[in-house]
């Protein structure tokens, strides 16, 4: 994590599971979702976090915190209603630029990466053919 943050998220609701508490979040900026994946990572007010669940239709991402964790962490003391700052896993965020990369052109108009495989693939063909 890069200790940056990227939007902020409503506790909706604090669960208690045996000794654990388990979190629902709802991120002000929804764009953020597309970043949240069960089993990833996020870090609410500085703590990296694993994301247990995650609701892209109703908008909301849950982690839950052991009892070794609670005493760690700040989030912990937080209550339905408050909020956290939240940074997302930025390994997505380099994914998601990589894949973007081959479908669109690039800032000098230069065609996309798949474009110019495709390009490649079909002068060969040709080239082959004749």
């Amino acid at each position: 994590m890069q200790g940056h943050v990227d939007t902020v998220a409503t506790i909706l609701k604090v669960e208690p599971d045996g000794n654990a508490l388990t979190f629902r979040f709802q991120p002000r900026d929804k764009a953020v979702l597309r970043y949240i994946v069960e089993k990833g990572y996020v870090t609410l007010d500085g703590a990296s976090l694993t994301i247990t669940k995650v609701d892209d239709e109703e908008g909301w991402w849950e982690v839950m915190l052991i009892a070794y964790t609670q005493e760690k962490v700040v989030t912990a003391s937080k209550k339905p209603g408050e909020e956290v700052n939240v940074e997302v896993d930025q390994i997505g965020k380099y994914v998601e630029k990589a894949v973007e990369g081959y479908f669109s052109r690039g800032s000098s108009g230069e065609p996309a990466i798949l474009q110019k495989m495709m390009e490649r693939i079909v002068d060969a063909r040709i080239s082959s053919a004749k």
